[in-house]
This record gives C-alpha cells, structure tokens and sequence, in this order.
C-alpha cells in the first residue's frame, strides 16, 4: 500500500501509522472469517446475508480496533526501549483482552437484544467466537511488535550512522584544537623553558603530551577504522577519560601554574561508566579559553561525580574580555552543541548547563554498558 492511501487511512480513523497498517493487514480476512462464525451457513448462502453482514461486522471491528490503537499507543509510550520487549508485548496482549472483551460483551447484548438478519445468537457461536478473538488478538500484537521494532531498529540504524559523523567531528574538533600554532608555540615555549632550568620537568612534560596526542590519535584512529557501527566504539570509559584529562591539565599546568587548578572526584564505581570521547577535553578547553587565570585570581575546574551517576563539571566564572565576542561565543556554543548531540543519538538524557553568576556548570549523564546494547 502506498504512503498516501496509509496517510488517508491514519487520519479518516485518527489511527497510528503502526495502527494504520495493523488495520489495513487485519480486517480483510478478520472480518469474513468473523461474519461466517457469527451468521454461520446463511452468510456464505445468500448474497444478501454476505453484503450486510460483511459490511456491519467491518463498523464493528472498526469501532472496536481504533481503542486498541490508543491503547498500544499508550503501551509504547510506557515502555518504548527495545530491551523492553517481553514486557510491551505482555501488557499489550493484556490491555488488547480488556478491550476486546469490554466490546464483546456489548456486542453480545446487541445480538441478543436487536437479532440482526434474524440471527440467534448461541454459546457454542459465543465460544467460537471468543476463542477466534484471541487468536487475533494474538495476531495483533504480533503485528504491532513486529513493526513497532522495525521502526526503532530503523532509527537506530539511522542514529548509529549520525553519531558516528558527530564523534568524529567532535574529535577532528578537539585535534584541531591541539595542533593550530596557538597551542604549539604556547606548549614548545613552555618545554623551552623547562628544558634549561628544569630538564627532569622537560621530560615529564613531553611524556604528557605524546600521551595527550596519542589518546586524541588512537581515539580518531579507532573510530574510522571500525565498521560495525556499534555505539560502544563511539564512547570511551570515564577511567579513560580521566587519564586523558590528567594528561591534558599537565599540559596547562606547566604553562598557567598557579593560576590553574583541577580537583577530581570521581567515585570509583563509576570509572568504567562511559561517554562520548573528548568531552571533558572540550569543557576544560572552555573553561581555559574564556576565563582570566591568574596566580591571585586562580581558576577552579572541578570534576565529580553523583550518587545517581552523573558527572559534573563546574568552573568558577572570571571571564575575559575577547577580541571578538561573536568568536568566542561560537566556539562555545560549538563543543556544547557537540556534545549534546552525541547524547541525544544515544537516545540518552542530554547534558544540563548551569550557567550562574559565580560558576559554570555542565551535568553529564553517564552510561552503563547494558543501557548501550540493549
């Protein structure tokens, strides 16, 4: 059936489109098949009979599908994760044998009540009946199940491709940042210095930047070698991270000394948790880029962790003047914008900014493994 006869159905019955092409695959063969166990011999005997009562078992089934729509609509809504399939499918099944006995038992009194085409209506047709319902309505879910997963099977196909352009942007970003003249001329000149007065301090300094540049390199590296797609590739642990991160402060250390200050406190069932790679490269970065770091107006970056598995990242605000407002207000917006994305192809809470007088803040939810592949 093509799009726009579903879309025609979807908004003459104000169905899902999932309901639409339930309706579309149910009614064919549920409503002869129901006409004959209900009218018996007579239906397939008289012309007259097949019409009518062809056409007035469809305004039934009708009447009575369009409240399972809503409800399995409602069932999705609840429990919308792939992992939650036995469930959805369990309660929808349930919900479906309330409704549908909720219409049969009305149905059943107007057959009783009004006799149409003469017909009297038995309990072993009853039985019949009721026993055919269930398979259909066994039949429904199975239809609803089985094109509800496609669609997220789909879309999660679809997110994979986009998360997977958003990381590698989001790393090519943070390379970028790391080998523009800026950075290097601040980095040698910093090593220069250390390499006449303090050559223990030198080495240290180039063993922390080769691991800076080979974790930015190996994370890059990774992520366009690999084929499946999988969203585990496209996220590191937070012990990682951390480890980068350290790496990384030295580097600003050296140059800022005293004015710089990191404080990490990082509960240690949360280490292997995950999250997208560079992140709190990209909010370090920030904080250094656009605010005043002096030894008498030092800035504070402090990383932590919650007792419901978020990470905070929070700097106290001493801004500095930029030579072009317009550039420093991108570049922020950049990385944040990065970052928000790659959680909401996750399929993830996104990121909560703080702003505030005093301080800047940026709450990360963190991942489980299990959360990822289910």
């Amino acid at each position: 059936m093509n799009r726009p006869i579903l879309d025609r159905i979807c908004r003459s019955l104000r169905l899902s489109r999932r309901g639409a092409w339930s309706y579309v695959l149910l009614i064919p063969w549920f409503t002869p098949i129901l006409s004959y166990l209900v009218f018996g011999h007579d239906y397939l005997h008289s012309w007259h009979v097949l019409v009518k009562a062809t056409a007035f078992i469809c305004v039934l089934t009708t009447i009575a599908f369009i409240p399972h729509d809503w409800a399995a609509d409602a069932v999705v809504r609840k429990y919308p994760e792939l992992r939650q399939t036995v469930v959805r499918a369990g309660m929808m099944a349930l919900v479906f044998i309330g409704i549908s006995g909720f219409f049969l038992t009305i149905y059943t009194w107007l057959f009783i009540r009004f006799r149409p085409f003469g017909y009297q209506l038995t309990s072993d047709s009853l039985v019949i009946v009721c026993g055919f319902n269930l398979i259909a309505i066994l039949l429904l879910v199975g239809v609803n199940e089985t094109s509800y997963s496609l669609s997220r099977w789909q879309k999660h196909q679809v997110n994979k491709e986009k998360l997977k352009k958003e990381t590698l942007q989001g790393k090519l970003q943070g390379l970028k940042s790391q080998v523009n003249p800026h950075f290097l001329f601040n980095s040698l000149n910093s090593l220069s210095s250390l390499i006449a007065d303090e050559p223990k301090r030198a080495e240290q300094f180039v063993d922390q930047m080769a691991r800076v540049y080979r974790y930015m390199l190996q994370t890059n590296r990774s992520s366009s070698e690999d084929s499946s797609g999988d969203e585990n590739d496209e996220l590191t642990t937070l012990d990682e991270e951390l480890a980068f991160i350290n790496s990384y402060y030295h580097l600003l250390k050296t140059r800022h000394g005293a004015g710089l200050h990191l404080n990490i406190q990082v509960d240690n069932y949360f280490r292997q948790h995950r999250l997208p790679p560079l992140t709190l490269q990209l909010l370090v970065e920030n904080a250094v880029k656009h605010n005043v770091i002096l030894a008498s107006r030092p800035l504070r970056i402090e990383i932590l962790t919650t007792s419901d598995g978020r990470l905070l990242v929070s700097n106290n605000l001493q801004k500095k003047t930029a030579r072009s407002e317009l550039a420093k207000i991108e570049s922020t917006q950049v990385g944040l914008s990065n970052i928000r994305s790659k959680y909401q192809l996750l399929s993830q809470i996104e990121p909560v900014i703080k702003p505030g007088p005093d301080s800047f803040t940026v709450i990360l939810p963190l991942l489980q493994t299990a959360l990822i592949t289910a």
